[in-house]
């Protein structure tokens, strides 16, 4: 029931080296690369019409109002009603976990920019577009960029907690599932060993991807610390 520290490195190695642990990883990558790049999409739709209009931003902050605080999960039996079992329910819980996030996130950066800045590229003459991606999109990024990566951490969260109740999504089921298969094989250490694999891929993704934008972008502009 609690195996050591060695047990469960070991059974982490065993199941690197047979491939079980990276096939169901990348089963897990491709389900949240599909369902985050999905939310993005929506959430950058919903900025977009929350910017353009006042009554645009009514409609969003009512939205998120409404939508935020429901758990993504407890939308699992429409999901299952609506879809059955299967990648397409997943992204649908996903997309709850992600959107609302993203979208207040985006639209609270897009408020904050300073209106001397706004000024300043009015005054350069800046087209549309340039204003936009030259003014704008820069001074909102930090908003931007720390909703990217709680919507992040919210939908690897919950793929794993819905593969965890679904089951297989496709082929052999992802990560979520090899915890569930172990956990009832009462494989103990291979289940501490699935759950090490979720740490990890969050570590990572932090590290050499988030941690690199930032690096590039926000931290260069000296817009944070």
């Amino acid at each position: 029931m609690f195996p050591s520290l060695t047990d469960t490195l070991s059974a982490f190695k065993e199941d690197m080296l047979s491939g079980v642990i990276p096939a169901r990883a990348m089963t897990s990558l491709e389900v949240l690369i599909m369902g985050y790049s999905l939310a993005i999409s929506l959430a950058m739709i919903f900025t977009v019409i929350a910017v353009a209009s006042s009554f645009g931003s009514v409609v969003l902050t009512t939205l998120v109002s409404m939508f935020n605080p429901l758990p993504a999960l407890a939308i699992l039996p429409l999901a299952l009603l609506w879809l059955g079992v299967g990648t397409s329910a997943i992204i649908l819980v996903m997309i709850q976990a992600v959107v609302w996030t993203v979208s207040m996130n985006t639209f609270a950066g897009f408020q904050a920019v300073p209106e001397t800045l706004r000024m300043a590229g009015q005054n350069f003459g800046l087209s549309r577009i340039s204003y936009i991606f030259r003014i704008l999109i820069p001074a909102a990024f930090p908003y931007i960029l720390t909703g990217l990566k709680i919507g992040w951490a919210h939908a690897w969260r919950t793929l794993i907690g819905a593969e965890l109740v679904f089951g297989v999504a496709s082929r052999s089921g992802g990560i979520g599932w090899y915890i569930f298969e172990n956990r009832a094989q009462l494989e103990t250490a291979h289940t501490f060993a699935g759950l090490l694999t979720v740490i990890i891929i969050g570590f990572l993704m932090e590290n050499l991807v988030f941690r690199v934008i930032e690096r590039r972008t926000v931290l260069k502009w000296g817009m944070m610390r």
